[in-house]
């Protein structure tokens, strides 16, 4: 056994018996299972955060069935690579002994660009591979529309603490190296919580503790170990990328803050880390209309802006309008109460059902529907002062709620003195 191999790839499954996590897709009526079951897998992009075993799924799967697997990383694949690997498949497609359609595994889909995306087409459509993507941002915005209509989207899921507590026993349990050692797991709250739902990160975290204790003493798993090892390493559990979410936290967390100066800091670390650019600017946009919103309706203009001039300039200048962008919103007044109100409205609509609407707010196309009393009785706002009627506009019985709370702020002090004045 090579002790230098990293703990999370020497316990890296070969098969559904020893993989954690995701039963919706692998368990008994799963669908990655049935697929196995049957030996026929149909294209599919596995689609979740870092660690939770995409790579894994798609690798148990090829072995399962029986095919040819092959591999591509989007950071480092062009359109040559993809075709010399699309030839490759197609041979082995029609060779004598095939079992089946190659795999084309691609991790990090998100990152080919459109012309990268193109060239799978054919080779999928014409059943030359499967084709597995691995994702960590969302297909619908990441994966050109043809071919997520050739290939199924399954979301996968952070581990749960049963789910890392199952991970946790199974290392010290088969691991070469843990299950020879002496372990004393005395608080397991600071590992779960530093894991964060990541395999990957889970594992990372118990080899430094594992190489931090010493060949002849027992390797101690507590808050304390935990906290010290990862302050003394930083990214000791980090050669992955896993940091990639705890630093976008980071960030939003320091713009709704109201400093700047953390986040240009952090998106410094983005950038200097490769992050993908747009990533970050959407982060940007969903922040404008979180975290900002009527406080300053601007940030949502500067923020959709930012994300035209990084998609129109490219890298590396498209740092500038980010920063710009992250400066700005850090300077903005703040309020979330347009997210509140939506997600109060939505949890009404749930609970309420599919209320109807009032006749005279109705749309009355034919004569049927005037003869119902569809539009009747509505009054038209342009028709009166100040472009303003009182009438009913919710539903019978939501008449008195209130879904919008305006929030300690200038601008919407002022949008609820209007409302206050025109109500008088």
């Amino acid at each position: 056994m090579n002790s230098n191999i990293p703990l999370a790839e020497r316990m890296r499954p070969t098969s559904l018996e020893d993989y954690v996590g995701q039963e919706h897709l692998v368990g008994p009526d799963g669908i990655i299972r049935r697929m196995i079951e049957t030996g026929r897998a149909n294209s599919f992009i596995l689609w979740g955060p870092p660690g939770v075993g995409k790579t894994t799924l798609a690798r148990i799967v090829a072995t399962a069935t029986g095919v040819p697997f092959y591999t591509l990383s989007a950071v480092t694949s062009g359109v040559k690579e993809v075709r010399e690997v699309l030839q490759h498949a197609e041979a082995d497609s029609k060779s004598l002994f095939a079992k089946g359609r190659p795999i084309l595994f691609i991790d990090e889909i998100h990152r080919f660009n459109k012309s990268q995306q193109d060239s799978l087409l054919g080779a999928v459509e014409r059943g030359t591979v499967t084709l597995i993507g691995a994702t960590t941002e969302n297909p619908s915005f990441e994966v050109i529309r043809p071919l997520l209509s050739r290939a199924q989207v399954y979301t996968l899921k952070s581990l749960d603490t049963e789910g890392m507590q199952k991970l946790l026993d199974r290392a010290l349990e088969k691991d070469e190296l843990l299950s020879k050692r002496e372990v004393e797991v005395r608080e397991k709250n600071a590992l779960f919580r530093y894991a964060g739902g990541d395999a990957r990160k889970l594992l990372n975290i118990l080899d430094l503790l594992e190489q931090s204790a010493g060949p002849d003493s027992p390797i101690i798993i507590d808050d304390a170990h935990v906290t010290d090892s990862l302050q003394e390493n930083p990214a000791a559990y980090d050669r992955n990328g896993e940091m990639h979410y705890d630093i976008i936290s980071a960030f939003i967390k320091s713009i709704r803050g109201s400093d700047p100066h953390a986040a240009v800091y952090w998106l410094a670390r983005m950038v200097a880390g490769g992050e993908d650019p747009k990533f970050i600017a959407r982060r940007l946009i969903i922040l404008a209309s979180e975290d900002i919103g009527l406080a300053n309706p601007n940030a949502l203009l500067i923020a959709n802006a930012a994300f035209d001039a990084v998609n129109k300039i490219g890298w590396p200048e498209g740092r500038i309008a980010l920063s710009e962008c992250a400066i700005y919103l850090a300077n903005s007044p703040k309020s979330n109460s347009a997210y509140m109100a939506i997600n109060d409205a939505i949890e009404t609509v749930n609970r309420t059902g599919d209320l109807p609407v009032p006749l005279h707010l109705r749309n009355a196309p034919t004569k049927l529907m005037k003869e119902m009393g569809y539009h009747e009785g509505y009054k038209y706002a342009h028709d009166y002062a100040n472009n303003f009627v009182k009438q009913q506009y919710l539903p019978d019985e939501l008449i008195t709620e209130k879904f919008w709370k305006p929030g300690a702020n200038q601008q919407e002090a002022r949008m609820q003195q209007r409302l206050d004045e025109l109500n008088r």
